[in-house]
């Protein structure tokens, strides 16, 4: 079933890439990265997979659905969600699961189960997998200017790596040293 889900995300994103003004891809340049982190903190955390890896895959189905705005998407796409897992006949407890998943990735202070945090966590580590993604985010959402992207860069790592959970952090703590020194010079 998750594959069935897999599929319909990735069919979702062929529309928005193909009818959208900027035609980002919303798999190959984030969701790809969280889904990977998500089952890797999955495993980590001893948390269940199943909720893990469709948190994951759901968690920007509003962006990619264009439904509402940016700083709504959590609380839409929980909505998305929900009607796509039952279309699936998901159990209702696996639904409410990775609706929490969706609702608190935005912030991993607000998760409340490992599942949650593993896919909160995994939003956040998919920035510095993919950190030209952060460059796009700086030139062309946020008009950055090019003698200001390092700071921004940093700024951006600083938020991003004091967002994540502390187990986690304490985890990502030297390969986070070693993406500073590489993309900062730090």
């Amino acid at each position: 079933m998750i594959n069935k889900i897999k599929q319909e995300i990735l069919n979702e994103i062929e529309i928005y890439k193909n009818n959208s003004d900027d035609h980002y891809d919303f798999w190959n340049e984030h969701i790809k990265y969280v889904y990977k982190e998500a089952i890797r903190l999955s495993e980590i955390y001893k948390a269940d997979r199943t909720i893990v890896e469709l948190g994951a895959l759901l968690h920007d189905i509003a962006l990619i659905k264009q439904v509402g705005d940016r700083k709504g998407h959590h609380t839409n796409g929980a909505e998305l969600a929900k009607e796509l897992l039952e279309k699936y006949n998901f159990p209702k407890d696996i639904i409410e699961k990775v609706i929490g998943c969706i609702l608190n990735h935005r912030s991993c202070k607000n998760a409340t189960n490992l599942e949650e945090l593993c896919v909160c966590d995994a939003d956040i580590l998919a920035h510095f997998d993919n950190i030209p993604m952060l460059f796009n985010s700086a030139f062309n959402r946020n008009n950055v200017k090019l003698n200001d992207v390092r700071t921004w860069m940093r700024e951006c790592f600083e938020k991003d790596y004091n967002d994540l959970s502390d187990k986690t952090r304490k985890l990502f703590e030297s390969r986070y040293k070693e993406i500073c020194e590489i993309v900062l010079g730090e």
